[in-house]
């Protein structure tokens, strides 16, 4: 496993189940093609799980 994740959204919540729009937030994506920075652990991980089709995930 990787130190840490690069998330960054990629699509819109526009639309989205609004359980997924709260786990987007909760990621610390407000905005399109915005990038954070989480620590590679379980949480982040099953968060990512749930809404890969919003988001692309690297590992630094």
């Amino acid at each position: 496993m990787a130190d840490k994740l690069k998330i960054t959204l990629i699509k819109s919540t526009i639309g989205a189940v609004p359980k997924h729009k709260k786990t987007v937030e909760a990621l610390g994506l407000r905005k399109l093609n915005k990038t954070v920075e989480l620590p590679d652990n379980a949480a982040t991980r099953g968060m990512v799980q749930q809404v890969r089709h919003l988001v692309k995930v690297e590992e630094i």
